[in-house]
């Protein structure tokens, strides 16, 4: 393989103030990288886009170190190694790992996993069966607890996490509610995830149609958004209801804090509402793995992805996805198909 001699990076230029724009993001071309002993160097095809790096790229860290001014955005890939000096990875493997927003990088074993393409597409390693997935395996089964005949709530249903967490519930015999953004999201998280029910925050009724579609209450919500859905859903849960909280992507953007009202309703029901950081718990991504896997393999677990073409791109891909355009995973793809 005939290599470019040069690198297409995209580097966080500047910190926003709400939304994220263009200018936040610069595309630079850079040498390619050397490879030293024990890397490899991976030509990137698909990149992810997700809700957390809007929370690293504040001045104030999160539970993340925040990202410099001029470094190359974070985000996972998956790939091919192209040329290694690492012992049991070859050129022509595919592996994934968090390489970053470019074209080719050099990485370590450490940074790499090995994944089968025999079993599923490369582009499901950065979804529905890889971190993703196991963000929801692991918050759904640890902190969630469901059992057979409760009602999970899920808000973003129609992302990547949320569509993974319902299916997943209603493997455990659980009646799977979920909350989405238009009618035509909330069809998809019926006909296509298999959920009993959705309900569309965007609906003017919407408080009213969550009260009706939970009639026995809340036992677990699974939530990726805060601010005001998470509102609306304290009133409706039962007593000892367990809320794994995944995200706050309505207010990622928000230049001030949404004051939940409901706030006594924790107290009231003795519910448990634990925030959850998928990278503190890699005892059980195995677990996770081995389960996500087995679902797919038997065809209980579907997946959506959004894909947008070409590197320069990626920062509009990020923008559209948090204002909700995307349904499922949103990937860019680096390299012509």
């Amino acid at each position: 393989m005939t290599l470019p001699d040069t690198n297409r990076q995209i580097i966080f230029a500047r910190r926003p103030n709400g939304v994220p724009t263009p200018d936040c993001f610069s595309l630079v071309t850079t040498p390619m990288p050397s490879v030293g002993p024990s890397q490899a160097l991976i030509r990137n095809d698909f990149l992810s886009v997700d809700p957390y790096i809007r929370m690293r790229m504040e001045e104030k860290d999160s539970y993340a170190p925040v990202m410099a001014i001029g470094e190359t955005l974070v985000g996972r890939t998956v790939g091919q190694v192209v040329d290694s000096r690492i012992d049991g990875f070859a050129a022509g493997d595919w592996v994934v790992g968090r390489l970053g927003w470019q074209d080719y990088s050099a990485a370590t074993a450490s940074d790499l996993q090995k994944i089968d393409l025999a079993a599923a597409p490369a582009t499901a390693y950065l979804g529905a069966l890889g971190s993703t997935g196991i963000t929801a395996w692991v918050g759904l089964m640890t902190f969630g607890r469901p059992q057979a005949g409760e009602t999970v709530l899920v808000s973003a249903a129609s992302g990547a996490v949320g569509s993974v967490v319902g299916q997943l519930a209603m493997l455990q015999g659980c009646r799977a509610v979920g909350i989405a953004g238009g009618a035509s999201k909330c069809k998809l998280v019926k006909e296509e995830f298999g959920f009993d029910d959705c309900i569309d925050y965007k609906s003017p009724t919407f408080v009213e149609d969550l009260a009706r579609a939970v009639p026995e209450g809340v036992d677990v919500y699974f939530d990726n958004v805060g601010g005001p859905i998470l509102d609306a859903v304290l009133p409706r849960l039962n007593n000892f209801a367990r809320i794994p909280l995944c995200g706050l992507v309505s207010q990622y953007n928000a230049t001030e804090p949404y004051g939940v009202k409901h706030l006594r309703e924790v107290f009231n029901r003795r519910v448990t509402l634990r925030g959850f950081v998928l990278s503190d718990h890699k005892d059980l991504w195995p677990a996770a793995t081995q389960a996500l896997a087995s679902a797919y393999s038997a065809g209980r677990l579907k997946y959506r992805e959004t894909i947008t073409d070409g590197l320069e791109n990626a920062p509009q891909a990020f923008i559209d996805m948090l204002g909700g355009s995307n349904i499922g995973k949103q990937l860019v793809r680096l390299r012509a198909a």
